[in-house]
């Protein structure tokens, strides 16, 4: 009766590791070329949504007090 549902996060954590581990050895039996276009794909999305949250930052005012005068 005491028992509640824990944490999965380790669960769901090795459960993620497999699912890789398949993809990867999917991508080898595939050959050289589906890998490579794997990594450019990742490699542009991963750089795309690093621009655009570096574009979507708003600047933070500094206020005068904390400005040193030269």
């Amino acid at each position: 009766m005491g028992y509640r549902r824990r944490y999965t996060g380790p669960r769901l954590a090795l459960w993620m590791l497999v699912a890789l581990g398949d993809v990867v050895l999917l991508l080898i039996s595939a050959g050289l070329s589906a890998p490579v276009a794997v990594l450019g794909v990742l490699t542009l999305t991963v750089a795309g949504v690093a621009a655009w949250r570096l574009m979507r930052r708003t600047p933070v005012p500094v206020p005068a007090t904390a400005r040193r005068r030269v």
